[in-house]
């Protein structure tokens, strides 16, 4: 008996069919991966462009007003949990070192594991962003916070932190925004209408990194004068 025929554990097994499928069944293995790869890739497409029509206005005006706190001295504080961490570091890493055009100043609030672990175990998971906030920012910084489901608590109180210290405060959230959609001081908030993590986070990256690139415009719009622009 071949590696792919023999039987595999019924919890790898149900994670992966298709590794432990007979030689007869491989084709059809093949060919359900490769439709499900293709209607996952049309819905993220899908959604890129439905983001693009519904958010685009909205996406260049809040660029715009990250651009005016960063020629002002702002800075961009990023924080969310889980994969929406990494997308935080991903986001301050994109504004502080990017591969073209100027750095900005960022930081990923969940990039620290001391000072993580440490509010975390004295204090409450629950304070682990708002705590940094208060301890770093200051009025015309930046609160950029992710969020799959909206519904992150922690999430939540940095936002309410961010407000109070009249910080611009930018939201990604999925499906219908959870608890983010129901605060009332955000300044700006992009939900992902979708039910799954993955497409969600997909469809922020193209968020964040399409307003990365249009902050990037509008520093050029402020620091060039309008009668010295060339064309």
């Amino acid at each position: 008996m071949s590696v792919l025929e023999e039987s595999p554990s019924d919890g790898i097994g149900g994670l992966y069919p298709f590794l432990y499928a007979g030689r007869a069944d491989m084709d059809s293995a093949l060919a359900e991966a490769n439709r499900s790869t293709a209607e996952k890739a049309a819905e993220i497409v899908r959604l890129r462009r439905r983001m693009a029509e519904e958010s685009g206005a909205e996406l260049a005006e809040c660029a715009e007003e990250m651009a005016l706190r960063f020629t002002s001295g702002g800075r961009l504080f990023t924080f969310g949990n889980g994969g929406s961490s990494t997308d935080a570091q991903e986001v301050a890493t994109t504004f502080l070192h990017p591969s073209h055009g100027r750095p900005l100043p960022a930081l990923s609030l969940t990039s620290d594991v001391a000072v993580v672990t440490a509010l975390s175990n004295d204090v409450g998971f629950e304070v682990v962003f708002a705590r940094q906030l208060a301890a770093l920012a200051r009025p015309g910084d930046i609160a950029f916070g992710l969020s799959t489901s909206g519904g992150s608590c922690n999430v939540v109180q940095a936002f309410e932190e961010a407000a109070h210290r009249g910080m611009l405060t930018v939201g990604l959230a999925g499906d219908q925004g959870g608890r983010l959609a129901e605060l009332d001081l955000l300044d700006y908030l992009f939900i992902v209408p979708s039910s799954s993590v993955h497409r969600i986070q997909e469809a922020q990256t193209t968020v964040y990194h399409v307003l990365w690139e249009l902050t990037q415009h509008a520093l050029d719009s402020i620091s060039v004068p309008r009668g010295h622009r060339s064309g």
